[in-house]
C-alpha cells in the first residue's frame, strides 16, 4: 500500500527500562492487525526484541523499527532501549521521529531514566504523548504519576484520560476529550463506548474544561472562540491540540495496560488524528544558505542515515529517513560527507528482523537498504549537484573507558575489525589505538554499555577479549628552577679552546609548548 506524506507518522516509544515500551508495541501491532498473536518479553517472542542479547537480558538494547496501518495511516514505531547507556539508540530514534510516546510506569512514577530521556526530547523539540502504563498493577497510582510528571516536565502535562478504577480491577477509562467511558472486555482489545457514570460526571467535566482551556490558551483565535461559545468543536480541538503539541505547549496523558491490551487503540487513534506528520514539523534539512527544505515527495531526494546494523547472510544494512523526494531502486545519490556516489538497490520496510521489499518510499517515511559502499550513520545522501544537508547528530561524550586485549595471540586484527564494526553500528562506542599506551582503548557510556559490547564481540564476531584498565601515561614535571654549566676541554693539538655551555630549566604554564630558542 502506498502512503502520502500526510498519512505517515513516525513514533518513538520512550521510557525507563521496564516501563512497558516493548509490550505496548506488541499491543499496538496486534490491535492494528499487523500480528495475529501478541508476544511477550518473558516468552522472548516480541517483534522488536529479537536479538539474542535482548533475549538474554530481557530488555531492549537496540532501537527496532516496525510499522502498522491504522485507518489508512502508516505508523512507523521505533521501540527504544530504556537504559541511558544506550542513549545513542534513543537519540537517533528521536532525530527521525515526528512524535514521542513517553511510557510511564504508574506503579513506580517518573523514574530517573525517564527524566534523562525527557532531556533528549527537549534537544529535538519532539512533540510528546504521555502514556501511564501498568494501571492494572496493585501499586498503580495514576494521580501520583501525573503530579510527578507535572513537577518534572511542567504544567503542560494535561490529562486526556483517567482510569475509572486502578489496580487489579482496571478495565475502564474515562476519556475527557471524547467525553466517553471506554469499558474493556476481560481479555482486552476493542472497548465498548458507554456514557460516563453520574458519579464521575463532575470530575470528567472539570478535566474536560481544563483540557479545552489548555488547548485554547496556546492559540489566540481559539481563545476568542472559547470565550465566545464557552467551548470548542471537535475540529477546533484537534487542530488546537496538534499546534500545542508541535510547540511543546501541551503533553496529553493517556491510560493504558499494555500487558492486557487496554488503551493502545485509543493512543493509535490519537496519533493518526492529531499527532503531526513530518511535513507539519520544522525540517532539519538545510541548504548552504541555511534555508529549510520542505518535506515534499515532489522535491529533490534527500535521505538521512540514522542507524546501521550488520547481519549474517545479509551484510550491512542502513536505515534512513526520506526527508525530501521519492526514493526508488536504481536512484543514484551522493554522500554529502564523503562525496561517494551510492546507487540504491532494493528498498525495504522493516518489522523487527523481517524485511519486505517495496517499490518506493516517499518523503516522511522510514526504510532500509543494503550494501552501501561508503555511507555511515549521520550521513546525508542527496542528488548530484545538491547542496542540502541534514545536520549530524551530536552524541554525548563517553563516560567510561577500558583497554581491549585479545585472549588469543594473533587475534589483534580480528578484534580491531570487530571493534570498527561496533562503532559503525553504535557511534557512542569510540575506538582509539593509542600509540603512547600501546593499547586499544574503547570508550563507552557506562558499564552496561561495555558489557553488551563485550557480549557482541564474543558472540557476534567470535573473538574472545578481556577488558583491562588502561595504562597510565605518566609525565614528569620540573618542580623548581635549575642551572648547570659545562666546560669542554679539547686535546691540545690546535690553539687551546675551551667552549662553555650553560643550561637552565624552569617550570612553565601547564600544558604549554616548549619555547624554541
Amino acid at each position: 500500500m502506498q502512503y502520502d506524506v500526510q498519512h505517515i507518522k513516525n513514533v518513538a516509544l520512550l521510557g525507563h527500562t521496564g516501563s512497558g515500551k516493548t509490550t505496548l508495541a506488541e499491543a499496538m501491532l496486534f490491535e492494528a492487525g499487523a500480528i495475529s498473536r501478541r508476544g511477550s518479553v518473558e516468552e522472548r517472542n516480541t517483534v522488536s526484541d529479537y536479538t539474542d542479547i535482548e533475549h538474554e537480558r530481557g530488555s531492549s538494547v537496540f532501537t527496532t523499527l516496525m510499522h502498522l496501518d491504522w485507518r489508512g495511516y502508516k505508523i512507523n514505531l521505533l521501540d527504544t532501549p530504556g537504559y541511558d547507556d544506550f542513549c545513542g539508540e534513543i537519540i537517533t530514534a528521536l532525530r527521525v521521529a515526528d512524535t514521542g510516546v513517553l511510557v510511564l510506569n504508574a506503579a513506580s512514577g517518573v523514574e530517573v531514566g525517564t527524566e534523562l530521556i525527557w532531556r533528549y526530547t527537549e534537544q529535538f523539540s519532539t512533540p510528546m504523548i504521555l502514556a501511564a502504563n501498568k494501571l492494572d498493577h496493585e501499586n498503580a497510582d495514576f494521580e501520583r504519576t501525573v503530579e510527578q510528571a507535572r513537577e518534572r516536565f511542567g504544567r503542560a502535562v494535561t490529562v486526556v484520560q483517567y482510569p475509572l478504577r486502578q489496580g487489579p480491577g482496571f478495565d475502564a477509562i474515562v476519556d475527557v476529550l471524547k467525553m466517553t467511558l471506554y469499558q474493556f472486555p476481560p481479555q482486552g482489545g476493542k472497548p465498548q463506548k458507554l456514557p460516563i457514570p453520574d458519579s464521575e460526571r463532575e470530575r470528567a467535566e472539570r478535566l474536560h474544561n481544563e483540557l479545552i482551556e489548555a488547548i485554547a490558551e496556546n492559540d489566540e483565535t481559539l481563545m476568542d472562540r472559547y470565550f465566545e461559545k464557552g467551548s470548542l468543536d471537535e475540529d477546533e480541538m484537534r487542530l488546537g491540540l496538534k499546534t500545542a503539541m508541535i510547540r511543546r505547549q501541551l503533553f496529553p496523558v493517556f491510560c493504558v495496560s499494555a500487558k492486557n491490551n487496554m488503551g493502545s487503540g485509543r493512543i493509535l487513534g490519537f496519533i493518526d488524528n492529531v499527532a503531526p506528520s513530518s511535513n507539519e514539523l520544522p525540517t532539519p534539512v538545510l541548504d548552504t544558505s541555511g534555508k529549510q527544505i520542505p518535506c515534499d515527495p515532489a522535491g529533490p531526494a534527500v535521505l538521512f542515515v540514522f542507524k546501521a546494523i550488520s547481519e549474517p547472510n545479509v551484510g550491512d544494512m542502513s536505515f534512513f529517513k526520506v526527508y525530501s523526494g521519492t526514493l526508488r531502486p536504481g536512484t543514484t545519490l551522493v554522500n554529502a560527507q564523503t562525496g561517494t556516489a551510492e546507487t540504491i538497490g532494493h528498498i525495504y520496510i522493516v518489522d523487527g528482523k523481517k524485511r519486505s521489499e517495496v517499490s518506493e518510499l516517499v518523503a516522511g517515511d522510514l526504510g532500509a537498504v543494503v550494501k552501501l559502499k561508503n555511507t555511515h550513520v549521520n550521513n546525508t545522501l542527496r542528488e548530484k549537484g545538491s547542496d542540502v544537508v541534514v545536520p549530524p547528530i551530536e552524541f554525548p561524550k563517553p563516560k567510561i573507558r577500558v583497554a581491549v586485549e585479545p585472549v588469543n595471540k594473533g587475534d589483534e586484527e580480528k578484534v580491531g575489525n570487530a571493534l570498527h564494526q561496533l562503532h559503525e553500528e553504535d557511534p557512542t562506542l569510540i575506538v582509539e589505538h593509542s600509540q603512547e599506551l600501546k593499547q586499544t582503548i574503547l570508550y563507552a557510556q557506562g558499564e552496561l554499555h561495555l558489557a553488551v559490547a563485550k557480549w557482541r564481540l564474543q558472540n557476534r564476531y567470535k573473538v574472545d577479549v578481556r577488558f583491562v584498565e588502561p595504562r597510565i601515561p605518566y609525565r614528569e614535571t620540573i618542580q623548581k628552577p635549575a642551572r648547570a654549566q659545562y666546560r669542554h676541554k679539547n686535546k691540545p693539538v690546535a690553539p687551546v679552546s675551551s667552549p662553555k655551555c650553560t643550561c637552565s630549566s624552569n617550570r612553565g604554564p601547564r600544558a604549554c609548548r616548549f619555547p624554541t630558542v
